[in-house]
């Protein structure tokens, strides 16, 4: 049986290549002689080409085989190596030469992920956003606070309804955010470009609209900051990283531009993990409101940072592999990473076209939902991008959600009593808590596919050199792993894909019988799976614990040991809900419900 598979393989792969020979280009002569010495109508045969590209023995296939894990033997090595110039090595010309060509930045993949399987719903069926209405005992929104301070950390929910009955002026919390923005930047490093005459100009505009009648909705004059990977006209866009450190785009991202039409102010670039990995970029390490010996977590280490402190209404962050989920839930913010193709990403930086989201991270839930709003929906520019509904109504009921959860990982770190707890605070809300469990596959490995494309995204910034530049040189950030990827199986690129498709399945089932998950934040297998499923996510504050030692996004380093704490500091909590492709609604409403049931919201850092 082994024997007559591998013969049909060897015969199947033959078949395979020789049809991709018969697609070279007609002008080609593949078997290195005069096209008058071939009989007529003979085909192109594959491997008979010139040799081109270095040499290459034995030993090279037999020290690059420890790379790939494959192991041949020594008559399959002396094979390979003979006709290595002939078969393989001219599949490298799109980047070696001589017919070089190059791929814009805005060139994605041929191939897309789709995350909504066959037949399968893609979300709700209408339009729908009903946002919580004024108080009835403050019809006017309330008394506007006499301290700057709680004006700054008041949510957009609040913010914006203080703006819409003109008890503030954007004008006034533009300067405000500015102020803190200045004063605070110098112990948390969050800052990378300070939009001042933007933020005014907007601001002074938002005032005249609004006076005028012309109200264009909850952000209209809200203050915001954007991680400095979202283009904007005229203003650097440094991607965190020092070959870009003086990059200045024309244009705006698509995400930009629909905050400036809802009329947000734009106060600040805020800082990214060098090319979108964790928490060091070229300005230093930004670092948590909550604990100042700790980094903030990456790679929307600026957005989580300045949202906690109170220096920006709300953020705008993105998320490849848990870049939202973790500076949220380490920052004590609300974090929501949006279905993937939800959110168009024109303009922003690609680290993974099957995988970036862009998503708003705020002081409460329903913020986020507001920011959303303004930000859904697909553009031309990004292929990725589709149109979805969003149907989100503040009042609806969460009775009879049923709500997942792992037993087993709530045992486990990185789970905590803050974790466990809120299994119950479900339960008490009128939701369903529900066993759930999932296969033990080895989720990590499609993170080839991350590593690849990341490769590919910056594969001109590798080879000439500009990786060197970067901070970060340690084995566990970008220069290094962009180098490795070069050297990573197109087989088992191919194979982690499809793994991908077989781990989506796997949750269409889970999905069938749940409508919700709760899971640990940081919890490994869920950020991966659930990043490459494209579920969206919303991690909330859901209480405190105590930290003996200081948290960190990078390996372990022994010769620059964390700080220790004695006695242990205390810092905020958070858990994540996942919900069902396009359906953030249900996820929101149920993170409202159990956000008021916790009531550690409102509390504030220490020193800001």
């Amino acid at each position: 049986m082994a024997k007559s598979r591998r013969q049909f393989m060897a015969l199947t792969s033959l078949g395979v290549l020789g049809a991709a020979a018969a697609l070279r280009s007609p002008g080609q002569n593949p078997a290195g002689q005069n096209p008058g010495d071939l009989p007529p109508g003979a085909p192109p045969a594959f491997g008979a080409g010139p040799a081109v590209g270095p040499e290459v023995s034995t030993t090279t296939f037999a020290e690059a085989e420890k790379l790939v894990q494959f192991e041949m033997t020594a008559s399959e090595r002396a094979v390979a190596a003979g006709s290595w110039r002939k078969t393989m090595a001219a599949l490298y010309e799109r980047r070696t030469g001589p017919r070089k060509v190059a791929l814009e930045t805005a060139v994605a993949p041929a191939s897309r992920w789709n995350p909504v399987l066959p037949g399968q719903k893609s979300g709700p069926e209408r339009d729908r956003f009903v946002r919580s209405p004024i108080d009835p005992a403050h019809i006017d929104a309330g008394p506007l606070p006499t301290r700057d301070e709680d004006i700054a950390f008041a949510p957009v929910t609040q913010l914006s309804r203080w703006i819409e009955t003109r008890k503030l002026t954007s004008q006034r919390l533009t300067n405000i955010y500015l102020k803190r923005l200045e004063e605070f930047d110098p112990k948390l490093h969050c800052v990378i470009t300070l939009t001042r005459e933007l933020a005014r100009k907007q601001a002074k505009q938002a005032d005249e609209e609004i006076a005028a009648g012309k109200y264009r909705g909850p952000l209209h004059g809200i203050p915001w900051g954007g991680k400095d990977l979202l283009d904007t006209a005229g203003i650097p866009t440094t991607y965190g990283a020092e070959p870009f450190r003086n990059r200045v785009p024309s244009e705006d991202a698509t995400v930009v531009k629909r905050l400036h039409d809802a009329g947000a102010v734009l106060v600040a670039k805020l800082s990214l993990g060098a090319l979108a990995l964790n928490d060091i970029w070229f300005g230093g390490q930004t670092m948590n409101p909550w604990l100042l010996e700790e980094a903030s977590s990456g790679s929307s280490a600026g957005p989580g940072a300045a949202t906690a402190a109170g220096l920006v209404g709300f953020a705008i962050g993105s998320e490849t592999g848990g870049s939202i989920i973790s500076p949220a839930m380490r920052c004590g913010i609300t974090g929501l990473r949006p279905t993937y193709g939800r959110v168009a990403r024109t303009g922003a930086m690609t680290l993974c076209w099957s995988l970036d989201k862009l998503g708003p991270m705020t002081r409460s839930v329903e913020d986020a939902m507001l920011v959303l709003h303004a930000i859904t929906g697909p553009d031309a520019g990004d292929v990725a991008s589709v149109p979805s509904h969003l149907d989100f109504d503040a009042g609806a009921s969460v009775a009879g959600l049923r709500v997942g959860y792992f037993p087993k990982w709530m045992q486990e770190n990185p789970a905590t009593a803050v974790d466990r707890a809120a299994v119950d605070v479900v339960k008490k809300v009128g939701m369903v808590p529900v066993e759930v469990s999932i296969p033990d596959w080895p989720y990590d490995s499609m993170n080839l596919i991350l590593f690849a494309e990341g490769a590919a995204a910056f594969e001109e910034l590798t080879l000439s050199g500009g990786l060197r530049e970067l901070k970060a040189q340690v084995p566990d950030a970008w220069p290094n792993i962009f180098r490795q990827a070069r050297f990573l199986s197109a087989v088992d690129f191919v194979q982690a894909d499809r793994l991908r498709r077989k781990v989506a399945e796997e949750m269409a089932r889970l999905f069938s019988h749940v409508d919700l998950l709760l899971v640990p934040s940081v919890r490994d297998e869920m950020l991966t799976i659930t990043n490459f499923t494209g579920h969206p996510a919303l991690v909330l504050r859901a209480g405190f614990v105590k930290v003996a030692k200081a948290r960190s996004d990078w390996a372990p380093d022994p010769t620059h040991p964390l700080p220790t704490f004695s006695p242990p500091r205390r810092v905020p909590h958070g858990v994540t809900l996942i919900g069902r492709l396009f359906e953030e609604g249900p996820m929101v409403n149920a993170g409202l419900t159990l956000e008021r049931a916790f009531g550690v919201v409102g509390e504030r850092p220490p020193g800001f």
